[in-house]
């Protein structure tokens, strides 16, 4: 469906169009997200910066999300995380915390996070199986952006409705029947490394 994440970038960022002239802020989910929001901050002349939230994985099922987590301590457990007991579940949360602490030192080691008051926010990844991450990250801005647009390249059904309810606009280019995952909609979905995301954040716009 994409060739890759800079594919998915400049289709959205055709979308997005009317956004250009608006000093957008766009916030990427790591670490798919980031080349994918580069594009589009250059694209439509705005900002770029990092969301930062983690799934909160089932213990002992680690490909199995049961939420999310965000930097400001805020959370969202799904209904499947009772079938766990709520000391694992309160370990694993710890442990997501801990690592968005250690993201945000790396990732910001000069400046502090853009604050999104009175801004067009861009919340953008590369795609949403579950819509968990995405709403985390769009509860963690809401209230505090004038608008909030959740931006991906492909999410599944239930995603899409999800974060309908949580962003002001949801700009989302696929929305296919049998979604298995992310990944089986691009021909290139490689891993973006830690180091790309941290060239990719220095970069100033074009």
């Amino acid at each position: 469906m994409f060739r890759d994440r800079l594919d998915a970038a400049k289709q959205l960022a055709q979308r997005l169009e009317h956004l250009k002239g608006h000093n957008p802020l766009i916030l990427a989910i790591p670490r798919g997200g980031v080349p994918m929001g580069r594009y589009l901050a250059d694209a439509l002349e705005g900002e770029l910066d990092v969301v930062l939230v983690r799934k909160i994985r089932a213990p002992g099922s680690p490909e199995f999300a049961i939420g999310a987590v965000s930097e400001d301590g805020s959370m969202k457990l799904d209904d499947a995380a009772s079938q766990f007991s709520s000391a694992a579940v309160e370990r694993e949360v710890e442990h997501q915390r801990k690592l968005l602490k250690e993201r945000r030192t790396r990732y910001s080691p000069i400046r502090p996070p853009i604050p999104p008051e009175g801004r067009v926010v861009v919340v953008v990844d590369d795609g949403s199986a579950t819509g968990a991450t995405m709403e985390a990250a769009l509860k963690m801005l809401s209230g505090r952006a004038e608008r909030l647009i959740a931006a991906m390249g492909v999410g599944s059904r239930s995603a899409v409705a999800r974060l309908k309810a949580a962003a002001d606009e949801v700009a989302c280019l696929e929305v296919p029947r049998g979604f298995m995952g992310v990944g089986q909609f691009y021909a290139d979905f490689s891993q973006v490394e830690e180091e790309e995301v941290v060239e990719l954040l220095g970069r100033s716009s074009n």
